[in-house]
């Protein structure tokens, strides 16, 4: 990367992130000097210090100071508030300045890049595929939408030779990137803040699709308005999971692609999601010609990416499961999962929304994928990047939903209407920071039982 040749500092703001992460750590194991500003701590941030990177949780403008501008790089992401006194002090002092996105293409563009895009599913994919070719000992770098359960981690290196990412569509970022094998997994409506609609959004999405080069190589899920190869379970896609049936908690399946076909994979990820993810996967693993003879075992390996259906406890007598999704889609896919593995024992899904905009957008929509659940909790908007909407809160989305049971809650008094409930499966969803009272719940739980 010849305008990286001569930058020694990269400082990042809001570098606990989880994609402005997996960078930073590529960065350190490179030999830079990283360092870096998030607004709060977290298990990110105390695991990025553990590895020698400097963080900083003040915006103070003496940092800005501190480092030469002739050897520094200073990443941002399009989520970093226009007001950011550190975004304008870097600014004001003619840094180098890169958007994450943009940095990511670089990397990608000295390698044989294999993209997955999409509104839900990209992370899972690519932390399979990434898996897939890391066990197949291929030289491939991995940059992750999640921490992988495998190498617990949003990094995976094992070379340079090759670079797996999950390909982000907010602000339009995958565009930067330099497919040489792409992936898309949905196109469902999502970041309407950024895109106004969804012919936008489609739009956004063909033009990824239009950065590959050989669309032999461009596998999406079969239905979207796409050219390429299709992806799908038992619907005569080109690269189509068959024969699908469940023994022993886990989905087994044949493969069949354009040219070959692996039979009895196993997966050990319940929903239907995911063994969608796992085809897509193992389809662009195989277009990139690795071996396929590993791959059966890669993939009952693969563990999982967390908050990603992920159990925190699992017994017979109480489930708790932990899960990143934010989207009506998703919320859609978790609850088929639950249904498919506990058909009759009675659930409840403790939610938060994410953006008080997603919230209003998909209002209806969040209401129809929650009311089958049989008992639902809801928690605070969570805002990140916005300020409140006048009239979208919790209590509007919750008049939505047409089940009785139903509350609302905060995360003081959720232990208690945990216990109060006499459900055995309880889901913890959403993308802002419920995942991080996860294992204080666990704990108590576990306790309790």
């Amino acid at each position: 990367m010849k305008t990286l040749e001569n930058i020694q500092n990269i400082y990042f703001i809001g570098i606990g992130g989880i994609g402005m992460s997996a960078l930073a750590r590529y960065f350190n194991t490179k030999g830079k000097v990283v360092s870096g500003y998030d607004k709060t701590p977290s298990e990110i941030t105390k695991a990025l210090e553990n590895e020698g990177i400097t963080i900083h949780f003040h915006e103070d403008i003496s940092i800005v100071n501190a480092l030469p501008n002739k050897n520094t790089l200073v990443v941002y992401t399009p989520a970093i508030p226009v007001e950011s006194l550190l975004l304008n002090g870097f600014k004001n002092q003619e840094f180098v300045m890169m958007k994450r996105a943009a940095v990511l293409g670089l990397i990608t563009k000295q390698t044989k890049c294999l993209a997955i895009a999409g509104t839900h599913g990209k992370t899972t994919s690519t932390a399979i595929l990434g898996h897939l070719l890391a066990s197949a000992h291929e030289e491939v770098t991995v940059f992750l939408g999640g921490v992988s359960e495998n190498y617990n981690s949003n990094l995976i290196l094992n070379g340079s030779k090759i670079t797996v990412v999950e390909a982000d569509e907010f602000d339009r970022s995958f565009l930067q990137l330099n497919p040489y094998i792409a992936g898309i997994t949905s196109m469902d409506p999502d970041h309407l803040d950024i895109y106004g609609d969804e012919a936008h959004l489609i739009q956004a999405f063909t033009s990824f699709a239009n950065l590959v080069p050989n669309k032999e190589f461009l596998l999406h899920k079969k239905g979207l308005p796409l050219c390429g190869k299709t992806v799908g379970i038992e619907d005569n896609s080109d690269y189509e999971a068959q024969n699908v049936r469940i023994e022993n908690g886990s989905y087994v399946f044949d493969l069949k692609t354009p040219h070959i076909k692996l039979e009895n994979l196993i997966l050990n990820l319940p929903g239907r999601h995911n063994l969608f993810n796992a085809t897509l996967a193992l389809g662009m693993a195989i277009c990139l010609g690795s071996p396929t003879s590993g791959m059966p075992e890669a993939l009952f390996n693969f563990k999982g990416v967390q908050r990603r259906f992920t159990y925190k406890i699992k017994t017979e007598n109480l489930v708790l499961i932990d899960d990143y999704a934010h989207h009506p889609s998703e919320i859609n896919a978790v609850y088929q999962a639950v249904k498919e593995m506990y058909p009759n024992k009675k659930n409840l899904v403790v939610f938060q929304p994410h953006l008080f905009s997603r919230t209003h957008d998909f209002g209806d929509a969040f209401a129809a994928s929650l009311t089958p659940f049989d008992e639902i909790i809801l928690l605070d908007i969570y805002p990140a990047r916005e300020k409140p909407m006048k009239g979208i809160t919790s209590q509007w989305l919750l008049n939505k939903i047409k089940n009785n049971h139903k509350k609302l809650s905060n995360k003081t008094q959720l232990i208690q209407d945990l216990k109060n409930s006499s459900a055995t499966i309880i889901l913890m969803l959403g993308a802002g920071d419920i995942g991080e009272v996860v294992e204080t719940i666990k704990n108590k739980l576990i306790i309790e039982n």
